[in-house]
């Protein structure tokens, strides 16, 4: 707003005999500030708020107030959102009579009008004094459960009444229809985002984001049970990828006590297994024999004391195809070190903050299986070339926190990442640090300071021929590999064992199969750097792979020639070195529309941003191999955007000139000034929003 308009607006209010009242007839008789954005309306309005605390001689107060606040009340349900504020501060009505504030509110519902009578609680605090499940259902009804969450958050009496409902909603036995059929007239009614599935969903959320006790929910955490029991029997006796050992932990640990599950679990005993099978496991989960069909309770009655119960299916052979069918770690048994103590983890340190190391670094948690909460690792995997540290990361936390030096951890997880003399490999990093970081707050900002990483996740998407049709031979019911088993399997030769993968990682001690697993998802890593970095063009990467993956030079030297010098930035997040020659002078300015791209799939937020600014962009689908990014710019005369390894593989099949790498680590919008600086591309006004969004 103008200086020489605010003076004018000060002027009127100066003149007026009473402003309160005028600014009311104004808001009344005009419709310009019903619209979104800062109208004329809203600038006289927020002008009036800082004129009252320079002009604190005219209170309101009485009966006149009372009116002025009937009247401002009317408007409140049809005004934008950002005049809410400013009228409820001009007014006082945080002053006002409650009731008459509870019957407005109330009378706005019964119009219909759901949302503005929630809004209008919010702001004014009435939520302690109203029904919050009649308050919620109808925005539940319009897909409006943001607004919910608003409605209820600094009240948690509120949210624990709001939780129970939606928990009595999602029992098998009630009819939601009985919640829908008052509603069946709604403006904006969304029936299909109101059911069970989305409701258990919307629970979970908020159990999370108010810190509330599950055990507030039992028919959703007893619902989520359920699958996680079906999803383990699938996994051990269809899939057949799960040991006993590991499936006997997980289901012991989902059923407990809950006689509930324990009853399902029978039931699914009975299908997949025998009768005899059925009673040594419902001993074992402790299931009264009260629930047990008679054929198991008779059976059960005939069973000795057992210390380890058998197994339920015919042996499947798969302990005799282990070592032929999967990779071997190629290090002696007695190479593997569980750490639980800081005098071991110290050595452990010692030997692997060395300049010029090369560390695989992988970590592992309990599956949540849909639960709330952020996975916290439970073993964090360090190795060497000659030796693998396994670390019990709980333990070594609640010793240090004994000792008070809850630091140590944090201190040697950053010394380890942002030494660019020490390169750390990984797949699929970014997941690692974030459940890291749930784990111990102090290490939220790993990620940023990363120096000397690679992650073979960025490879792995550039190694020719691999999907999960070519990774396997038909081996009867064995799984397609994928993920890091399919390019172990395309590199080395052999797959990983991923039958540990579900394991419970909390549970100590560790079997000898978590400890061989894990070690083994580290150590696997040492030996695909070792191979790509011999021999990368067998694997259809770029020759000069070695010199982009073990580059140390770190992001914080080389941001500023980025700006002016093509650089691939490598798997590692790293830089490595693009096209040495620059142009003698720069290309002649264009304009957006005559600016035609496509984005490669990491590059979805840049290619929105340059479609904000006029750009003709086009952007590649997540599930596009990178090098249809090529034949879009053959066919169509675009320049190509990408970033780390693609750019290696896609600039040898364009023209000079017609591929770009851009820092990934950087946002969007200084990606976007990166581009176009570096292709002379001047924005106008014109130009902003002239596409189609």
């Amino acid at each position: 707003v103008s200086r020489q308009l605010k003076e004018e607006i000060k002027r009127g209010f100066a003149r007026l005999e009473d402003p309160f009242a005028g600014l009311l007839a104004m808001l009344e008789s005009s419709s310009d500030w019903k619209g979104k954005g800062h109208s004329l309306g809203y600038c006289i309005t927020t002008e009036l708020q800082l004129w009252i605390k320079e002009h604190p001689a005219v209170p309101q107060s009485g009966t006149k107030l009372k009116k002025l606040q009937a009247r401002v009340l009317g408007l409140l349900s049809q005004c934008p959102a950002n005049l809410l504020d400013p009228l409820i501060s001009i007014y006082q009505l945080h002053t006002a009579d409650r009731n008459y504030l509870l019957e407005h509110v109330n009378h706005l519902y019964l119009q219909g009008d759901y949302k503005e009578a929630a809004i209008l609680s919010i702001k004014l605090k009435l939520q302690p004094d109203q029904d919050v499940e009649k308050m919620c259902t109808p925005l539940l009804l319009q897909d409006k459960a943001n607004l919910v969450e608003d409605y209820v958050g600094e009240y948690p009496e509120l949210q624990s009444k709001l939780l129970q409902t939606l928990d009595m909603w999602c029992d098998p036995s009630f009819n939601i229809r009985d919640i829908t059929r008052p509603y069946q007239g709604l403006p904006r009614y969304k029936p299909e985002k109101f059911n069970r599935r989305v409701l258990s969903k919307l629970v979970f959320r908020l159990l999370e984001r108010f810190n509330v006790d599950p055990a507030l929910c039992p028919n959703v955490i007893n619902q989520r049970h359920l699958r996680t029991l079906n999803y383990l029997f699938y996994k051990r006796f269809v899939e057949k990828t799960m040991t006993e050992e590991n499936w006997a932990d997980h289901v012991q640990s989902t059923v407990g006590e809950n006689q509930w599950l324990q009853g399902h679990l029978v039931q699914l005993l009975l299908r997949h297994c025998g009768v005899r099978s059925t009673a040594r496991w419902a001993r074992r989960c402790r299931v009264p024999p009260e629930m047990l069909p008679r054929a198991v309770a008779e059976e059960l009655k005939k069973l000795h004391i057992q210390d380890r119960v058998e197994e339920i299916t015919k042996a499947d052979n798969y302990e005799d195809s282990k070592k032929k069918d999967y990779y071997q770690l190629p290090i002696p048994r007695e190479n593997i070190h569980f750490l639980h103590t800081w005098e071991e983890t110290l050595q452990c340190w010692e030997k692997v903050l060395q300049p010029g190391r090369v560390v695989g670094v992988d970590m592992e948690w309990k599956p949540s299986f849909g639960m709330v909460g952020k996975p916290r690792v439970a073993l964090l995997q360090l190795a060497l070339k000659d030796e693998v540290f396994l670390l019990d990361l709980p333990r070594l936390l609640e010793q240090a926190e004994a000792e008070g030096e809850k630091e140590k951890l944090p201190r040697f997880i950053h010394r380890l990442y942002s030494d660019a003399a020490i390169t750390k490999l990984g797949y699929g990093m970014s997941g690692d640090l974030s459940s890291l970081a749930a784990t111990c707050s102090a290490l939220k900002d790993t990620e940023k300071q990363m120096q000397g990483v690679v992650d073979l996740l960025a490879v792995d998407k550039q190694v020719d021929g691999l999907s999960p049709e070519h990774s396997h031979e038909e081996r009867g019911v064995r799984q397609p590999e994928k993920g890091l088993s399919l390019l172990v399997h395309h590199v080395l030769g052999k797959p990983l064992d991923k039958t540990e993968q579900l394991s419970n990682w909390e549970k100590r001690p560790l079997r000898e199969e978590q400890i061989l697993y894990a070690a083994s998802d580290a150590y696997c890593l040492l030996e695909i750097y070792e191979r790509l970095c011999k021999d990368p063009e067998s694997f259809g990467l770029s020759s000069d792979l070695t010199e982009s993956l073990v580059g140390k030079q770190s992001k914080k030297n080389r941001a500023k020639k980025q700006l002016n010098k093509q650089e691939a930035p490598s798997p590692s997040g790293q830089e490595c070195q693009g096209p040495k020659t620059e142009p003698s002078h720069p290309p002649a300015p264009i304009s957006p529309r005559e600016f035609s791209v496509v984005c490669d799939n990491m590059l979805q937020g840049l290619g929105r941003y340059l479609r904000c600014l006029g750009v003709d962009v086009r952007l590649l689908d997540n599930e596009d191999d990178h090098r249809r990014a090529a034949e879009i710019a053959r066919q169509e005369g675009r320049v190509i955007l990408t970033s780390g390894l693609p750019y290696q593989t896609l600039r040898s099949q364009v023209g000079e000139g017609r591929c770009f790498s851009v820092n990934c680590s950087e946002k969007a919008k200084e990606q976007a000034l990166q581009v176009l600086k570096h292709f002379n591309v001047q924005v106008s006004l014109t130009d902003i929003f002239s596409r189609c969004q």
